[in-house]
């Protein structure tokens, strides 16, 4: 069996050395992933049931306001779901498909 180079060798050995140095880092980024796609799905199954307002969905979700309305504004930028009518002064969201 051949050796590897020693160029080859080095290469390894370095990239080696760098996943363990941010294995944190792309641990800490893949649990916020899950976690990120965990409650983009939870707000889509609740828009299942009808257009609801970002209030209604957090307190449904767990999820704070604050974010569910980040998260609903993402939804929104890339067509997922869309605004339905108004419910008072709170803008109703229902799935885009």
């Amino acid at each position: 069996m051949r050796q590897p180079e020693p160029d080859k060798q080095a290469k390894k050995a370095a990239m080696k050395t760098l996943r363990e140095a941010r294995k944190t880092m792309i641990n800490a980024a893949s649990t916020k992933m899950k976690r990120q796609k965990k409650t983009i799905q939870a707000i889509l199954d609740q828009l299942k049931d009808g257009a609801q307002t970002v209030p209604t969905i957090a307190a449904a979700t767990g999820v704070s306001t604050a974010e569910t309305l980040w998260y609903m504004a993402a939804l929104k930028k890339y067509g997922e779901i869309k605004e339905a009518e108004k419910d008072g002064g709170y803008v109703k969201y229902q799935l885009a498909k």
